[in-house]
């Protein structure tokens, strides 16, 4: 296995978890089952793991069980959307999102007191491109004209945002996970997204 990978073994003696409680996350579905890769080794078969994704996923839950159940985490960690209705003046006061953010977010769906969280995902991944000053007011109008049109197709499975540039032209994409994207060299990729990791973060601020 390559460097992106970890084995079991050491896995745990990294993180300092023991077996058990690996898989006790395992069975409670804080830890995707499709993370444990079998593989056969000079030694027999073993298990490895994308290695950023478990130190990440380990990492949160080893410093948020105390504050949450496992059940709380397992909802936290699902890409499954909550079917929650949420209004704009909540994201604002919560500094979740801009009322910047939020303007643009009402004019593309229109006037209503309350959204469904689906929605919102949408405006706060808007919010995180353009706090890191990457993508202006008006490419989030396509961002958001793709996110609406091409994110339900996913329907929960796990996904990424790509936004590039090609001589001043912005354009986005969703790509599964596992996808190797590959752009001609007058491409610039500004930024990729982990869209399960936004909808985890949004629903820890929301809690």
């Amino acid at each position: 296995m390559d460097r992106d990978y970890i084995s079991k073994k050491e896995l745990l003696e990294l993180t300092g978890i023991s077996y058990g409680q690996l898989y006790r996350w395992k069975r409670k579905n804080l830890i995707p089952e499709d993370w444990f890769i079998r593989r056969s080794t000079f030694t027999g078969q073993e298990t490895f793991f994308p290695k950023e994704k478990i130190m990440a996923r380990i990492d949160k839950i080893i410093h948020m069980k105390d504050d949450l159940s496992l059940d709380e985490l397992a909802d936290m960690f699902s890409p499954n959307l909550t079917g929650s209705m949420l209004k704009p003046e909540e994201l604002i006061a919560q500094n979740i999102v801009s009322k910047a953010t939020v303007d643009l977010f009402t004019q593309h769906f229109g006037s209503a007191e309350s959204y469904p969280f689906q929605h919102f995902l949408y405006a706060y991944i808007v919010e995180r491109l353009l706090v890191m000053g990457e993508m202006s007011l008006e490419e989030g109008k396509g961002l958001l004209q793709v996110l609406e049109s091409h994110y339900p197709k996913f329907q929960g499975k796990p996904c990424e945002l790509i936004f590039i540039r090609k001589m001043g032209i912005s354009a986005f994409a969703l790509a599964s996970n596992a996808s190797e994207l590959y752009f001609d060299q007058s491409v610039k990729v500004v930024s990729r997204l982990n869209v399960s990791s936004c909808l985890e973060e949004l629903k820890t601020k929301l809690k």
